[in-house]
């Protein structure tokens, strides 16, 4: 597993400007799980994100990868070959003209034999569902298929983990659905750990496991319906919940006796037809 134990860390540590951002931060990831961290901006869910393959290292506590120390430096190699990162804007991740040889430029900066990374790509691309595209520039693709392609040159170097950082921020709803669909299948079929950061709220409903963070600290931690359950403590701190989630909050502050975990339209539609049968089988009526 991913594992952090007491994780501090400040920017510009040691100096009169230091910000502290994570404070004595206890948390695992299990292989193979999906787990979405959830945060606003400033509380310390990327920071976190970039330590789990050295990007960042502790200013105090620990962070492990399998049980190697991500602070030994002879272990850099074998951390970033476990933990592959997937950041927000993919035009800064693309290397090259031709969207299989970007592809490959990781397993090549491995040292993988050509006939492997031949496999690898051609693996990956269909993994993402952008194998048609292989002989293409990627400027001539959507937001959407460059971040695909970012995620497949990341498949392509076998990670046990893929950490994807804000990963639909720059991309339209047609982009992010497109990205999520992605992830959720190299999870459930390719069974890869995944670790989402995002903003968006009905991203994260897929998930095993949802941390929410708040000042460099976690302040909630459960299954989707364990947290988003909890309307008013989000927006307390600042976020939303998915919108039907928000929906069936406000016909409960109405009198409407409705589930207060519902997560997706298809329940929300299920609810609701039940409250109207009910109501109808008692002859009342509802507006």
């Amino acid at each position: 597993m991913i594992e952090t134990k007491n994780l501090e860390f400040s920017y510009n540590h040691g100096k009169e400007n230091e910000f502290r951002v994570l404070k004595g931060l206890n948390f695992s990831v299990k292989k193979g799980s999906f787990t979405v961290i959830l945060g606003h901006n400033g509380s310390g869910k990327s920071t976190l994100a970039k330590h789990f393959n050295a990007i960042l290292l502790p200013c105090g506590g620990s962070c492990f990868v399998e049980g190697l120390d991500t602070k030994d430096p002879s272990l850099l190699w074998e951390i970033r070959k476990r933990v592959g990162m997937v950041f927000q804007n993919p035009d800064n991740q693309i290397v090259a003209t031709v969207v299989e040889e970007d592809v490959a430029f990781g397993p090549e900066n491995l040292g993988v034999k050509s006939e492997e990374i031949r496999k690898r790509v051609d693996n990956a691309l269909k993994a993402v569902g952008m194998y048609e595209y292989r002989k293409s520039a990627p400027h001539h693709l959507s937001g959407g298929q460059k971040q695909r392609v970012a995620i497949a040159g990341i498949i392509a170097m076998e990670p046990e983990y893929i950490v994807l950082d804000e990963p639909t921020a720059m991309l339209d709803p047609v982009g992010r659905k497109e990205v999520i669909k992605t992830i959720t299948n190299l999870n459930k079929t390719m069974g890869i750990t995944i670790v989402l950061i995002t903003h968006y709220m009905d991203e994260a409903v897929g998930a095993d496991r949802v941390v929410v963070m708040d000042g460099g600290e976690i302040i909630m931690d459960g299954t989707p319906r364990e947290v988003f359950r909890q309307v008013k403590a989000l927006k307390d701190t600042g976020l939303d919940v998915p919108q039907v989630t928000e929906l069936c909050y406000i016909l409960r502050q109405n009198g409407v006796d409705i589930r207060d975990d519902v997560l997706t339209v298809d329940e929300c539609r299920e609810e609701i037809i039940k409250i109207y049968n009910k109501h109808s089988a008692k002859g009342q009526k509802y507006d």
